[in-house]
């Protein structure tokens, strides 16, 4: 109980408030640009906020996390462009619903299932940390860097179903991991002679690099294949009947759910969630049919998905410092810099930092949902600016963040060739989110593995159980996709034998 007052109250600063205010303004208008991510937002922010109180930089951060969220949905509804990766599940029937005349209902009902599914997330984070905590107390170096190892196949495991590329890409990752000094020698490696590698390759150089530069590149590239899907203007009503908030119950329990589970799971995010939620809402519905047609439920469900996972991406970052998603990525690198190290000592130094941050999402989530259900006319005219004014907002604001973070031109330099890699990476298919984790996972994953062995030898990893299953699991979630595209295959052949008539 004390932690909890401790948490709550160490927010009263009207600072606080005003970063937090701050932040969801800034993810509200980041999620409604289409290309604009929530990780590079909170990539670029980040580069402002280390110079802040760590409670304080966390409220911008957390808020423009929570805010992303809701405002995506809004290009995914009227132009059928998601905002964010999120949001992909939202086109499936948000655009649809805008075509028919019900753009406001959609809007609308998005906002409040976020919110609802915002606030689950939430519960998850409160009442699961402290315990998840508990059982990584157990955990040794050999644990770890099985937890690690996991952490980062779970990734690979869903890039797409890219899976070739994908493990390249968390290879790649790895290996500019190893860049800097050695973890246990402190010799210097791979840094060509460069002071400014000494401590390893700059992550907000990268991760906006990654995400922020290789997007607006690549929008550039695409710009003359063809014109962009013409703006909804008609927003019809905007609030839900009773029958319609009706349909929105079982849907919304559904994405609940899923996104507990799938935000739970190391570097999984809303946009696996959304998908899924979607599918088994359709399956659960009395009229699937409609889905992919304009259906309210299928809406409903993976927008209440994507965002229940914040609350579980925070509670696996925060109680076993394993980065929950791409955002938390950021945040963790972040995190680490302010002196705050996730993990379960996190919950013996500072048991109040969880109460503290569930109170930054729960009081962003209803600020944010109190913007998204006025009629918000200028954040959709946002959407029919130019592109070239945007990108070339996007790349100033890119250089100011990450030259902030170390003053040093050298860390802009590298940021735009990460931009460049990333550019490359996006046009010959390898997903990036891989490389994030491998250049952020790669030196815990080193430095547990070495002492494991320096401890005690490989019999350490080998005796124990939990690294062991842990170690199972990722191989399974590599090599999973795989073996079931070969069974089917299999079966496929074999049904073609049996009957060649209708082979």
């Amino acid at each position: 109980m004390s932690a909890l007052l401790e948490g709550v109250g160490a927010l009263l600063d009207p600072t606080i408030g005003l970063c937090l205010l701050i932040g969801v303004l800034l993810g509200t208008l980041v999620g409604a640009i289409p290309g604009v991510t929530a990780t590079m937002a909170v990539a670029l922010a980040a580069g402002f906020t280390l110079t802040l109180e760590p409670l304080q930089g966390l409220a911008v951060l957390l808020a423009i996390y929570v805010a992303a969220q809701f405002g995506d949905r809004v290009p995914a509804i009227l132009i059928n462009t998601p905002g964010t990766p999120a949001s992909i599940a939202t086109t499936f029937d948000g655009y649809p619903l805008a075509k028919q005349g019900r753009a406001g209902v959609a809007l609308t009902s998005s906002a409040l299932v976020s919110a609802f599914g915002s606030v689950a997330g939430i519960l998850i984070l409160v009442f699961a940390a402290q315990p998840l905590a508990g059982i990584a107390l157990q955990f040794g170096p050999a644990e770890m860097f099985a937890l690690v190892v996991f952490g980062l196949t779970m990734m690979v495991g869903v890039s797409g179903g890219k899976v070739a590329k994908g493990l390249v890409a968390g290879v790649v990752g790895l290996l500019l991991g190893t860049v800097g000094r050695d973890p246990i020698t402190g010799d210097q490696r791979f840094t060509l002679g460069l002071p400014e590698l000494s401590s390893g390759i700059p992550f907000i150089a990268a991760i906006v690099g990654l995400f922020g530069i290789a997007e607006v590149f690549n929008q550039i590239v695409c710009a003359r294949r063809g014109a962009r899907p013409a703006l909804i203007t008609q927003l019809g009503s905007w609030w839900p009947s009773r029958s319609e908030r009706r349909e929105l119950r079982r849907p919304a329990a559904i994405g609940a759910g899923v996104g507990a589970v799938v935000g739970v799971i190391p570097a999984a995010g809303g946009d696996i969630a959304g998908v899924i939620a979607w599918d088994q809402a359709r399956r659960a519905s009395k009229h699937p049919e409609k889905f992919g047609k304009g259906s309210l439920e299928g809406l409903a469900a993976p927008d209440t998905a994507s965002t229940a996972t914040m609350g579980g991406s925070v509670t696996t970052t925060l109680a076993l410092g394993v980065p929950g998603d791409s955002v938390m990525a950021v945040m963790l690198g972040s995190m680490i810099i302010w002196g705050l190290q996730p993990g379960p000592s996190l919950f013996v130094n500072s048991p109040d930092l969880v109460f503290s941050l569930a109170t930054i999402m729960l009081v962003a989530t209803a600020v944010t949902l109190g913007l998204s259900l006025l009629r918000l006319q200028g954040v959709v005219k946002l959407l029919a600016l130019p592109q070239r004014y945007l990108w070339a907002v996007i790349i100033t604001f890119c250089m100011v963040g990450t030259f902030a973070v170390q003053n040093n031109p050298f860390d802009v330099a590298l940021m735009l060739v990460f931009g460049v890699l990333g550019l490359g990476m996006r046009r010959f298919g390898f997903p990036a989110g891989p490389m994030v984790l491998g250049l952020i996972l790669g030196p815990l994953a080193e430095s547990n593995l070495r002492r494991a062995l320096l401890i005690d030898g490989a019999s350490g990893i080998l005796s124990s159980p939990i690294a062991l299953a842990l170690l199972a699991l990722s191989v399974l979630a590599v090599a999973g996709p795989r073996l079931r595209a070969a069974a089917r295959s299999r079966r496929r052949r074999t049904e073609r034998d049996r009957d060649p008539v209708a082979g």
